[in-house]
């Protein structure tokens, strides 16, 4: 049943699904049709809220890219290298294949999501490269869907942005929660918890079970990513004194030291107290360290950010979608279509199920927070429910839907050479056939 759904989906999705930009245009018109709609806002206004939302999301995006580009150098410094070549030579068969990857996937995405969905794009494609090579036979579009699967459960891990985000002082709903909520009520919850447990056992479980058997239905690598690029290097006999500045390890390892010193000191000052800051810097500083040399973390950032054109495109556009939404007051009405039948035991269900729905106009967890955080609040507090148990369904529902929304695939797509429709498919059986079990574990806890 699953492999059924798996490949009417996936037949689906080459047909239908567009390039992720062709997606924000569309949403940008649904969202201004919408806002006419339900709000008493007119077709000029609307413009005027889109273009006042448009470059609202500098500062974060910025952040967001230092996350995927610090992500990406971890991910691709040589000890991590070396263990996921280690790794991708494991699997014997397509689902076994697809089950390390997403596995690995997830582990990453839970400590970091641009770690995650760099980690699950270079294992999917060293797992494809090395199938093809020892004439295994993967299905590379599935690898590639099972590598973004770390999207799926970010939100709940280290560097989940609502959870950090009110955990961080001067955090822009200070004054309307009242005070800084801790990661210990939110990613250290019981429900966070075994909601992780089980995402960790479900997704490469079900990914695994929708690989094909049949050789006609089997899709190799591309031809375009089978070898890797080789980095020609200046011979150590031709080092000029740039080279060896460029190659000094003494400088790494300085920087890095300086790095390690303030990480060591601000959990010592802080405890287990994560936010978007001190995540990014910790990245940074292991990256750093891991390359050893200063040019060789210059080329992996460098590599890192060509697969954040997507994210520098499209950001402005949802950021104006997010405009049209915030100053509109369409997400007020859309959440409060849901607040208004909720009472303190479906609360949570309904935050879920609206954060989900609004993920798909507002791709990005810190920006819809932004929008959809303060309606949230203020219905915890009607409803006398303790904000923190907002949060996580709120962050559940954000990611569980960047199975359908293809925006942050952009980096995983250009690393593996395939296209969004060529894996969204497999991405979307997943989120169907997951949605109950968020619905259920919301009601139990």
């Amino acid at each position: 049943m699953i492999k059924k759904m798996g490949n009417y989906f996936a037949g689906w999705a080459k047909k239908y699904i567009p390039d992720p930009f062709i997606f924000a245009i569309l949403l940008t018109i649904l969202t201004f049709i919408l806002g006419i709609i339900f709000t008493k806002s007119s077709p000029f206004q609307m413009i005027l809220d889109w273009y006042k939302g448009f470059w609202t999301l500098l500062k974060f995006a910025m952040e967001m890219t230092i996350i995927l580009v610090t992500g990406y150098a971890l991910a691709t410094s040589p000890i991590v290298q070396r263990f996921l070549k280690w790794l991708a030579g494991i699997p014997k068969t397509s689902a076994g294949a697809t089950y390390l990857v997403a596995l690995v996937a997830i582990i990453a995405g839970l400590i970091n999501w641009g770690l995650g969905l760099i980690v699950g794009a270079i294992l999917a494609l060293e797992v494809g490269r090395q199938g093809y090579k020892n004439h295994k036979k993967f299905h590379y579009p599935l690898l590639v869907a099972a590598g973004y699967s770390g999207l799926a459960v970010w939100h709940g891990g280290f560097s989940g942005s609502a959870p950090l985000l009110i955990a961080t002082k001067g955090n822009f709903l200070i004054k309307e929660i009242g005070s800084i909520i801790p990661v210990s009520q939110t990613l250290g919850s019981t429900l966070n918890i075994v909601m992780t447990i089980i995402l960790i056992i479900f997704i490469p479980l079900v990914l695994a079970l929708m690989a094909p058997k049949d050789e006609k239905d089997i899709s190799a690598i591309p031809e375009a990513v089978r070898e890797p690029k080789e980095v020609v290097e200046t011979p150590r006999s031709q080092w000029t004194a740039a080279d060896k500045l460029e190659n000094s390890i003494i400088l790494s390892m300085l920087a890095g030291l300086a790095g390690l010193i303030y990480i060591v000191y601000y959990f010592g000052t802080h405890g287990f107290s994560l936010n978007l800051n001190i995540v990014n810097f910790t990245f940074l500083t292991i990256g750093i360290i891991l390359h050893k040399r200063p040019i060789a973390y210059v080329r992996s950032i460098s590599d890192g950010i060509r697969g954040t054109a997507g994210i520098v495109l499209q950001f402005p556009f949802y950021a104006g979608i997010m405009g049209m939404m915030k100053f509109s007051g369409l997400v007020i009405v859309i959440a409060g279509w849901f607040i208004s039948i909720s009472n303190a035991t479906t609360l949570p269900v309904f935050t879920y199920i609206s954060a989900a729905i609004v993920n798909l106009f507002v791709p990005s967890g810190g920006g819809q927070w932004a929008v959809q955080g303060p309606v949230l609040i203020e219905a915890a507090k009607s409803l006398h429910v303790p904000i923190s148990k907002v949060v996580m369904p709120f962050a559940y529902g954000d990611e569980w839907t960047n199975l359908f929304q293809p925006f942050w695939a952009l980096p995983l797509l250009g690393i593996c050479g395939v296209r969004a429709r060529d894996i969204m498919g497999y991405a979307m059986t997943l989120m169907f056939i997951g949605i109950p079990i968020f619905i259920v574990a919301l009601f139990i806890f």
